[in-house]
């Protein structure tokens, strides 16, 4: 089918919707069935024919430009091929001689950015490139991405700018972020965030003509006083080069401005420079995507969002905000006292769970939550009048009994509201060997304690282990790594919209205990406090955001941020 359109100059309107400063030229584009694309200068009115595929029924009517498939006789990287440049930006071509073996470069999942010099435009890629790994015959195929250029050659300068804007329109459509401002924790991990940014980041940000703005932390909860004073509307997102806690200080100090209901909106990225890397894994394991550095970056050129469930983590008039775990028991144990084996990276986390696992403890308290539908029949059921004479005890600190007063802080998000009265609460008693809190399936690469847990549903997901012989519990942290020991008998796994802690002291010991950390910070410790002469618990309390024993309020705002993804 041969079609004829009459183009004019460019109108001033015109121009601006041609992105980065590629404008079609005045010409004459004549493209048949028969013939190959080619061009001549119109003096007055722009005639050209170009293939077009027909409007089918129910869609709208074709533009000038859409549903146009451009065809050209190309050099590529040297060799000549017949290449199509399709209506969506997607790029395949085939040598005359050979029949079969075309190749294919999506714009969308593999195109980093564009560059045109003439006759000459580069196309700059991320593709997957297969290697073969023989290893002990087992002929595995590792997949990874690679940078990659590929250099088209035209005929002429003015199909050089067609093909251009095309390429330039369609990305510009896809959504991806202009201008990102970029924290590095050049502390985190293994004190690699700066290389990593310098060797691994830039380069593919450049590729994709993204710009920047790069700060450097430089003390704990810096990264949360940038964001809480950042001019954020500057910005198509906030990207976190660091481990799980820089992201978790960005999301609070984005919360705790006045404009913060704006503010969470700013799409968020991670890229994997710390020791445990749990969020960059679960949303790269979503999308089917090793978790690397490389990856990471490119899930954020792409500019895929999703929603982030949000946790409010409440004691008295202090609040926290938790994006990825709450854990009491074993598991904060070995998340926080394994510090001092920082330098061995994330095997610190298996040689301290041996560690700990052989010199097990256990903890008293209380577990109450609101289950999500399915998960009524966890623990024991307790009365509205039970809830609310908790709730109201004027026997318990000052701390607890207003730990859901909306008037507490003057600005800022203040938290869902969770009805004590409304909801239907159920409980279980300890001792406890650990309790899990988890807002995404992994909690490190290679630990996955939330098999079903999502993005933004709404729900935390609950591990509780109370009792389990030390042989069973060392084979249930082996099977973590995919999520099967939560099939165990000794293991308890719901999903809860609201959950509160009533930590209490270790069994045996009652002068100890334990460690409350949300997202791998401690924010109550009650293993040195009690160990104090009362005139001195006050004063070593207050390196820690809570108080320990009182109870711990967690609930749920669900998709209340947004995060970049792979899909």
């Amino acid at each position: 089918m041969t079609i004829t359109h009459y183009i004019y100059n460019n109108t001033e309107s015109d121009t601006e919707n041609l992105s980065n400063g590629i404008h079609l030229p005045l010409f004459c584009l004549v493209h048949s069935a028969n013939t190959t694309l080619s061009l001549s200068f119109c003096k007055t009115k722009k005639k050209y024919r170009e293939k077009r595929r027909p409007t089918m029924a129910g869609e709208e009517p074709l533009s000038e430009t859409q549903g146009v498939a451009l065809t050209e006789h190309v050099r590529i990287n040297g060799v000549e091929y017949e290449a199509t440049l399709e209506a969506n930006g997607d790029l395949r071509w085939r040598s005359a001689e050979v029949i079969a073996g075309e190749k294919r470069l999506s714009l969308d999942k593999e195109v980093l950015g564009i560059e045109l010099r003439g006759t000459i435009l580069i196309v700059r890629s991320f593709v997957e490139e297969i290697k073969e790994a023989s290893c002990l015959g087992t002929g595995k195929r590792e997949v990874r991405r690679v940078r990659r250029d590929y250099v088209f050659e035209l005929e002429t300068e003015e199909q050089g700018m067609i093909w251009g804007e095309r390429l330039s329109a369609c990305i510009g459509s896809l959504g991806r972020p202009k201008r990102l401002f970029i924290i590095v924790n050049p502390f985190g991990g293994k004190q690699c965030g700066r290389k990593i940014f310098a060797n691994e980041v830039k380069p593919l940000l450049d590729a994709a003509n993204i710009l920047y703005t790069m700060q450097e932390t430089n003390f704990q909860l810096h990264a949360q006083e940038i964001a809480g004073s950042l001019d954020f509307r500057k910005f198509d997102g906030i990207v976190c080069v660091s481990g799980d806690g820089v992201l978790v200080e960005v999301v609070n100090g984005l919360l705790q401005r006045e404009d913060w209901n704006k503010a969470i909106k700013v799409p968020l990225g991670i890229i994997p420079a710390g020791s445990g890397n749990g969020m960059a894994k679960s949303l790269l394991d979503s999308g089917g995507e090793p978790c690397s550095i490389s990856n990471a970056v490119f899930s954020v050129i792409r500019g895929n969002r999703r929603a982030l469930d949000v946790a409010s983590v409440v004691q008295g008039e202090t609040k926290f905000f938790s994006v990825l775990m709450l854990t009491w028991g074993l598991i904060a144990d070995i998340d926080i006292e394994s510090e001092k084996y920082r330098w061995m990276g994330s095997a610190r986390f298996d040689f301290y769970s041996l560690l700990r696992i052989m010199n097990l403890r256990k903890y008293n308290g209380n577990a109450q939550f609101v289950p999500a539908p399915g998960y009524e029949s966890v623990g024991v059921p307790l009365t509205q009048v039970e809830k609310s004479n908790q709730y109201n005890d004027p026997n318990l600190s000052s701390e607890r009994k207003t730990g859901n007063d909306k008037t507490l802080q003057s600005k800022g998000y203040q938290g869902p509201s969770v009805s004590y009265e409304e909801s239907h609460w159920r409980s279980i008693e300890g001792p406890f060997v650990y309790v899990w809190l988890n807002n995404v399936p992994w909690c490190s690469q290679d630990v996955m304690p939330a098999p079903e847990a999502k993005f933004s549903d709404g729900y935390l997901d609950a591990v509780i282990v109370r009792d389990c012989p030390r042989s069973v519990l060392l084979s249930l942290m082996l099977k973590m790594g995919d999520g099967t020991y939560v099939n165990s008998p000794y293991v308890t796994y719901l999903k809860v919209k609201a959950f509160e802690l009533v930590p209490g002291q270790r069994v045996g010991n009652p002068k100890k205990g334990g460690i409350v950390d949300v997202d791998g910070e401690v924010i109550a410790r009650g293993d040195e406090n009690f160990s104090l002469h009362n005139g001195d618990v006050k004063q070593k309390q207050k390196q820690y955001l809570m108080s320990y024993g009182p109870s711990i309020q967690i609930a749920v705002d669900q998709g209340l941020a947004t995060i970049f993804s792979p899909r």
